[in-house]
């Protein structure tokens, strides 16, 4: 099993994930790409902004549940490239957070195979977000669909 390690420190930049892109240009097999941007959002809560969130992760089992759902999912969809980033520490509101990049042949397995990361990323692996509000308080973040 291929270990993947996806972690950041801070939002991911706009140029990593245009370089990111930009290296599969090559690859012509691929036909179709899916991406999905995870963003910080400037929420308000009980009358306070989230200012931004810090990231914490139990990296060595993330790690791990992640390898797992990489073996998973390329075994479900036919897949030729698969790419996760996530951020540890501060990300401001506004910065990216999380980057699913898949790609296939054709669209669909690409769009599904995301779409099915994406969700499956926040209920199973250990990250937590702690919402940092502009008053420095804070909140632990609960993942919602």
């Amino acid at each position: 099993m291929k270990k993947i390690y996806p972690f950041l420190e801070g939002a991911i930049p706009a140029e990593f994930i245009s370089e990111s892109i930009q290296s599969h240009t090559h690859k012509k097999d691929i036909g179709g790409h899916s991406i999905f941007l995870g963003q910080v959002r400037a929420d308000i809560v009980e009358g306070k902004e989230v200012e931004g969130i810090e990231f914490t992760a139990y990296q060595e089992m993330a790690v791990e549940k992640l390898s797992q759902l990489r073996e998973e999912i390329f075994s479900k969809y036919d897949l030729l490239c698969m790419h996760v980033y996530h951020s540890l520490g501060l990300v401001k509101k506004g910065g990216i957070c999380l980057f699913v990049f898949t790609s296939s042949k054709h669209r669909k397995p690409a769009m599904l195979a995301s779409d099915e990361l994406v969700e499956r990323i926040k209920k199973e692996l250990p990250i937590w977000g702690k919402e940092i509000f502009s008053d420095n308080s804070y909140q632990w973040k609960e993942n919602k669909q």
